[in-house]
């Protein structure tokens, strides 16, 4: 059986052709010359080839031993994030957990979230992805997600879905709009220039649904990638589109509308049946199911008040995002609902 390296050797040979002496690599690893001699010459046995030559006073690396060297490199950074990995285990890290999320979440509901989570566990890893519904749910049924927000319904036999809030799409119409209508029909969005996200949003989706019986629409809608994407469109006057309620917070260029008949569009959080639970992800996912406190405040206000602008829960203040870019201990990918 081949013998282990011994990363001592691989250290030893290092240092010597950096410092191009035996006697300083001694004294640098606070070893005797003959120790260093040793180690090189078990190296050089091990391996049946020279790895150190002289030139004078000053010793070099051979060919194998450059090659030596740099593979030595490659496992000591192994060998530290090996002894960096167990440290946080020893002080005490919790676990990484792994949320995929629509862009509305992100935006309104995640921000202050995330901090409380940071706040009160630092020993919890979070990764944070923005992505589409339909990408989370293939996402969590594969297990590259451990849960995740979407835009509910999600009809999955292998996914616990769990309603959050209580979410309906409105209308945006641009500020110049002709005689805008209290109330945005079908019919009335069907013969307007239309500003949508992206095909595999969910929002899309609902869309499409509720306009389908005046499909192929007269005027090809402009697919502008995301929801706040689509609300700069309407505020540029290029046509009327549709966002979840939440994200409708007053703009200086747009008119929001209630829409007829409504379409629910809940945030739920999804996760699978079959996911073996652990500390962290029971943390993460108790933090995630107190948006349904923040949602039901919400609705009690919007009852009391049904026509006044719904004020955001400080626990829903919006946050900037970018994508790709990292969200505290998190990291998000394209922007999508």
């Amino acid at each position: 059986m081949t013998r282990s390296l011994n990363l001592d050797q691989l250290a030893t040979l290092t240092a010597v052709a950096e410092l191009g002496s035996f006697s300083a690599a001694a004294r640098r690893l606070n070893l005797s010359q003959p120790a260093i001699s040793l180690q090189i010459r078990e190296l050089e046995t091990r391996f049946g080839v020279r790895l150190l030559e002289r030139m004078g006073k000053t010793a070099y690396p051979t060919e194998p031993g450059r090659a030596l060297i740099a593979h030595a490199a490659q496992i000591a950074a192994a060998c530290e994030e090996t002894t960096a990995a167990m440290r946080r285990f020893r002080d005490g890290w919790l676990g990484r957990v792994h949320i995929g999320t629509t862009l509305t979440a992100l935006m309104y509901s995640l921000p202050a979230l995330l901090r409380r989570l940071r706040a009160d566990h630092p020993g919890l890893e979070l990764v944070v992805t923005n992505m589409a519904t339909r990408d989370s749910v293939d996402g969590v049924l594969q297990n590259r997600l451990d849960l995740a927000l979407v835009t509910l319904p999600v009809d999955e036999k292998n996914l616990i879905a769990t309603p959050l809030r209580d979410e309906k799409l409105v209308a945006l119409l641009p500020a110049d709009t002709p005689n805008p209508p209290d109330v945005v029909t079908p019919a009335y969005a069907a013969s307007m220039p239309l500003v949508t996200e992206h095909q595999r949003g969910a929002v899309y989706r609902l869309v499409n649904a509720w306009i389908a019986p005046y499909l192929p629409l007269p005027i090809k809608p402009m697919e502008i990638g995301t929801i706040e994407a689509a609300k700069r469109g309407v505020a540029g006057g290029l046509g009327i589109s549709f966002v979840p309620d939440v994200a409708a917070e007053p703009m200086a260029d747009v008119i929001v509308r209630p829409i007829a008949p409504e379409v629910p569009c809940t945030l739920g959080l999804i996760q699978h049946r079959n996911k073996p639970d652990s500390p962290a992800l029971a943390i993460v996912r108790q933090a995630l199911l107190s948006i349904q406190t923040a949602g039901a405040r919400r609705l009690a206000a919007r009852k009391r008040h049904p026509a006044a602008p719904e004020p955001l829960d400080m626990d829903e203040a919006p946050a900037s995002v970018s994508d790709g870019a990292n969200h505290g201990p998190a990291a998000g990918g394209a922007l999508s609902s």
